[in-house]
């Protein structure tokens, strides 16, 4: 019981869903003001997590979520990787 590890979870901003923080992609909006996909999770600046769901992407694409919560505007090219990169 001693080595058990706790799952890291986050909420997906667009269905605030709680999941493994592994099951979601991390935006984040650099000190510098850049919007970038954050692979590694350690980048810093204020980031936000979406589901690895194309109809997620979609819709956060539609309702233009990903700048409100980093409060920055977000190039629709950020959306079209985000949509290359998932599976589903």
């Amino acid at each position: 019981m001693a080595g058990m590890k706790k799952t890291p979870l986050r909420k997906c901003v667009i269905t605030n869903e709680m999941k493994p923080k592994k099951e979601l992609i991390r935006i984040v909006r650099t000190p510098e003001g850049e919007v970038l996909i954050d692979h590694t999770s350690k980048k810093s600046g204020r980031g936000a997590y979406i589901s690895a769901n194309k109809a997620v992407i979609a819709e956060a694409k539609k309702k233009n979520a990903l700048s409100r919560h980093l409060k920055v505007d977000v190039p629709g090219e950020l959306y079209d990787q985000l949509l290359q990169e998932v599976k589903e």
